[in-house]
């Protein structure tokens, strides 16, 4: 009996510098090559959110994050894998980050990542920080009814 795709739980970090937050670009050879996501990867069995989330941003990128704010957790079905996202936003980190797996990255504006391929797991949240920078600016006002 097939009960579809297993469920992977994975972490995500919007990583910040300046109003900027790093996309990074998935090699060749991966799954999804090509598309933007934000750094992370699997959490391992007994591992929390959290430690995942530190062991992988050394793994990928060679950073400490010294900063670690949750900030919401979303599942999404592709066609070959169920993934349960933990995302969290990490505005101070020791070491600079790198490129460890062959991936590109880039410092993106929110609205710069509405114009980029990210994954269809992270678009909603790609959204939504641009839709918060939006309302921070000062030349946005609310509407008054």
């Amino acid at each position: 009996m097939n009960c579809g795709p297993k469920i992977v739980h994975v972490v995500a970090a919007v990583i910040w510098r300046e109003g900027r937050y790093l996309g990074v670009r998935r090699p060749e050879g991966k799954p999804l090559a090509g598309a933007y996501e934000f750094p992370g990867g699997k959490i391992e069995p007994d591992e929390s959110p959290r430690a995942a989330l530190v062991r992988e941003l050394a793994e990928e990128l060679g950073i400490t994050p010294t900063a670690i704010a949750f900030f919401r957790e979303k599942a999404h079905a592709y066609e070959h894998i169920s993934v349960h996202l933990h995302f969290f936003h990490v505005r101070a980190f020791l070491g600079e980050p790198a490129a460890l797996e062959g991936q590109e990255m880039e410092w993106l504006t929110p609205q710069d990542g509405l114009a980029r391929p990210f994954l269809e797991a992270d678009r909603d949240v790609v959204a939504e920080l641009a839709e918060v920078a939006a309302f921070g600016q000062k030349d946005v006002r609310p509407d008054v009814g």
